[in-house]
């Protein structure tokens, strides 16, 4: 059965200075949370909007809780939230992966903790801070490519992954098509998968210097003919 005395306390919990608070608190931590995860996931990054939103709030309420436990026992705010940042690093360091000499998922790592950061800033009611702190992170993770881009002489990474039955075959192939997109090649590599019973891949890694070029290149390089399949990485 419906209790409504606990429905109404429930309510008289929102209403109150603090459970308002908490609300507000949720709500503009989930809006600025999501909003950096909705880039991240734009980018095809495996922590979207749900990861950001919950690590956001997960660090509103421990900020909460632990300013609620300083009110009812007088104890140190501050310790729970403290654990919170070492928590966060197993997290972190879930995202980040090993390829040969490459190293991914550093940014995603260092964004889930700058988000946990932010959310640890609304917690504590630093609401224009958070604010900034969200937009500043925004700008970095949006637009530092183009700026990075600019101060190397115009290029841009690009890193692509050609999956085919012998990717040997079609080295002579690639290797004139990305001539003729004006692509430095950085680093080149063959996983040879056939033991597994899957298709070879070769991963292709360099600079491209109009970045505006890079759907006519895949499609081109998809054009070949025992190309299967190309993804930028």
């Amino acid at each position: 059965m419906i209790n409504f005395n606990e429905i109404m306390s429930a309510f008289q919990f929102i209403g109150s200075t603090f459970g308002a608070q908490i609300c507000f608190k949720l709500i503009l931590i989930v809006i600025l949370s999501g909003f950096i995860g909705m880039e991240r996931a734009s980018w095809g990054k495996p922590a979207g909007f749900r990861t950001y939103a919950l690590v956001g709030m997960s660090a509103v309420l421990v900020t909460v809780c632990g300013e609620y436990y300083s009110i009812k026992t007088g104890s140190d705010p501050s310790r729970i939230p403290a654990q919170l940042i070492s928590g966060i690093g197993f997290l972190g360091a879930g995202t980040i992966l090993r390829d040969g000499f490459n190293v991914k998922g550093l940014t995603s790592a260092a964004s889930l903790l700058m988000v946990t950061c932010i959310g640890l800033t609304v917690g504590a009611g630093l609401y224009i801070g958070s604010v900034i702190a969200t937009t500043v992170m925004y700008i970095i993770l949006a637009q530092s490519h183009k700026l990075v881009g600019r101060a190397s002489g115009h290029f841009n990474y690009l890193e692509l992954e050609i999956i085919t039955d012998n990717p040997k075959e079609l080295l002579i192939d690639i290797e004139k098509i990305l001539a003729d997109y004006e692509i430095e090649v950085i680093n080149m590599k063959i996983a040879d998968s056939a033991k597994n019973g899957i298709d070879d891949s070769l991963r292709i890694s360099g600079k491209i210097k109009n970045i505006g070029n890079k759907n006519k290149l895949l499609t081109t390089v998809m054009s070949l003919e025992k190309v299967k399949q190309v993804t930028e990485v």
